[in-house]
This record gives structure tokens, C-alpha cells and sequence, in this order.
């Protein structure tokens, strides 16, 4: 027997049953290889939950007002009214007016730079934070209130300026457009040349003012001139009522036109009062090159909340169209 085995080694250089040897180091390797990636998941995995964990905490913790109970330090406290002026954009009346009244409650405050950058945008908005700031002037009439502006400051960004102490610019800044605008189009021509019917069902006689399917009705572009023109004059108002005889009405005849100037040639029409940057302005008009940013950062949570309300909301408006001016 011992014979034979040696014979069948020789034979083919391998022992009986290495077959089964291989087997049992291959499944002991695969054994092995599991493990070891079961480890590395486990630690990928564990890694993961804690990134999330971590910005979950950052998102979900109350956010901490840079300034209040801060240094002791007094300090500028400044406000950016950025971009677009609208209650869903950073700049809304809501976040703007928050950041106004943290900075006022600060007994650290020396006074309040409204940093501003903004084309302007709703007159609602404008107006809330127009008014926001002569109430806080009411009641700290010793808190300085200057608005400092960067490129442009045109229409509710101006809106917004108008009732701060002073206005700083640069000489290459964009300031005015002191007006209103409504726009939109109309395609009652392409409609006829390209043979397509317009159907379209009201309960109200002027449900369907400004659709852009429809032909002008002159009545109803009546009454939206007389609106935009309220409108319009709020806005004169506002800007008479803090700007007071500053402004050279008698010397710009066009004032009020929605014309736009720049920087330099404001000083001289009584748009503005002076050159100057938000560092400057905190260090020669206020005392102190320390300055606190007090505008609300709004967060990932707010933000997802407001995307999904808004989706929402647009959903159900397209489904009914109540309250919709089209």
C-alpha cells in the first residue's frame, strides 16, 4: 500500500487529499477577507454616523449672537442687507429686523452700520425695515443708525437707506432708482399667427387681469397704474421723510424718476452724505475699528423647512389659483 502511494506521489509530485487542503486555505482566506472588510465597514459606517452627528449637532444648536455677552469690548454693530430684498432670500424684513434689534439690545453697541449691496426688491419688505429703524431711533435716540453703501443701493435697498442717519457711499456706487416696476409680456400676436385658441374661465370680471394670453383691457391697466403709482408715492414719502432737506428736489427735477446715480454725484443731489466704507465710517464717524457682525445666519434646517414650504405651497396655488394676481 505504502508503495502504491509513493508511486501515485511520484507520479504527479502531490500527496492524496491536497485537494481538500487547498479547499479548507481558501475558505480560511475568504474567511479572512470578510472580516477584515466587515471591520472596514464597520468602521466607514461608524465614521459616517459620527460626521452626521456632528453637523447634526452644529445645525441643531441655537445660534450664538456674536457680540451679545461677548468681549465687553464696545463696538459697530453692522447688519448686510445683501442681494435681493424678499421675504424668502437671506435680505427679508424678518432677518434684517432681528439682526436691528440684537444689536440695539447689545449695551456694548456704539452704534449700527447697515452694510448694504442690494438692487432692492419687495416694497413690503422695505418698508417693514424702513419703519423698523425709526422705531429704534425712538427709542435710542443717542444710538447711531448710518447705512453704508457698496455697489449699488437702488430702489427698496434705498428705500431701506433713506431712514438711516446718514448714508456713506463710494464714489463709484450705483444710488437711487427711486420708482416702481411691474412687468411682463404679452403673446396674443404669436397666439394668432401660430393658430392656437386661448380658453380660459374666470368667476370675477378681472380674475384674469395681466394674463399674457389675453389683450389689454385699458381699464384694468388703469387701476395697476393707479396702484404702482401709490405705491410709488410711499415711496417719495419715505424718502422726504428721512432724508428731510438734504435732498436738492428743486436742483433734480428727476429725483424721483427711477433714475439711478453714482456715488459722487449723490453727495451733490442729497442722496448721501459723505464717502466712506463700513471700516471707515465704524472707525472716523463711530470711534472704533471694532466692529460685530449681528446679521442672523440662517440655518440648513430653516432653509430645507422653507424649500419644502414653498414647494408645497406652489403645488396646492397651481392646483386651485385662489388669490393668485395673474
Amino acid at each position: 500500500m505504502e508503495n502504491d502511494q509513493e508511486k501515485i506521489k511520484n507520479s504527479d509530485g502531490l500527496q492524496p487529499g491536497w485537494e481538500k487542503d487547498v479547499l479548507e486555505k481558501l475558505m480560511f482566506s475568504a474567511l479572512k477577507e470578510q472580516k477584515s472588510a466587515r471591520r472596514w465597514g464597520i468602521f466607514f459606517k461608524l465614521l459616517t454616523f459620527s460626521y452626521l452627528m456632528v453637523l447634526l449637532a452644529i445645525i441643531a444648536a441655537p445660534q450664538i449672537k456674536s457680540g451679545i455677552g461677548g468681549s465687553g469690548k464696545q463696538h459697530v454693530a453692522v447688519v448686510d442687507v445683501l442681494g435681493q430684498i424678499a421675504s424668502s432670500e437671506a435680505s427679508s424684513a424678518s432677518s434684517i429686523i432681528e439682526g436691528l434689534q440684537d444689536a440695539a439690545k447689545d449695551k456694548n453697541t456704539k452704534g449700527i452700520i447697515l452694510n448694504i449691496n442690494s438692487p432692492g426688491g419687495s416694497p413690503v419688505q422695505s418698508i417693514y425695515i424702513y419703519d423698523e429703524i425709526r422705531r429704534l431711533k425712538k427709542l435710542h435716540p443717542n444710538l447711531p443708525i448710518y447705512a453704508v453703501v457698496a455697489d449699488i443701493c437702488a430702489s427698496g435697498g434705498y428705500f431701506i437707506a433713506a431712514a438711516a442717519d446718514k448714508i456713506f457711499v463710494s464714489p463709484a456706487s450705483i444710488i437711487g432708482s427711486i420708482g416702481v416696476i411691474m412687468n411682463g409680456f404679452g403673446f396674443t400676436g404669436v397666439m394668432d399667427k401660430v393658430g392656437v385658441e386661448r380658453r380660459l374661465l374666470t368667476a370675477g370680471e378681472h380674475k384674469a387681469m395681466l394674463d399674457p394670453f389675453s389683450p389689454v383691457k385699458e381699464p384694468e391697466n388703469q387701476h395697476m397704474q393707479s396702484l404702482l403709482n401709490q405705491v410709488h408715492q410711499q415711496f417719495i414719502d419715505a424718502v422726504r421723510q428721512g432724508r428731510g432737506d438734504r435732498l436738492k428736489e428743486a436742483q433734480t427735477p428727476e429725483l424721483f424718476s427711477g433714475l439711478v446715480w453714482t456715488g459722487a454725484e449723490s453727495l451733490k443731489i442729497g442722496l448721501a452724505d459723505g464717502f466712506g466704507s463700513v471700516e471707515s465710517v465704524a472707525r472716523d464717524e463711530l470711534g472704533t475699528e471694532e466692529t460685530v457682525n449681528f446679521t442672523p445666519k440662517e440655518q440648513l434646517l430653516d432653509r430645507l423647512a422653507g424649500k419644502f414650504g414653498a414647494a408645497f405651497s406652489h403645488s396646492i396655488s397651481n392646483l386651485l389659483n385662489i388669490g393668485s394676481l395673474r
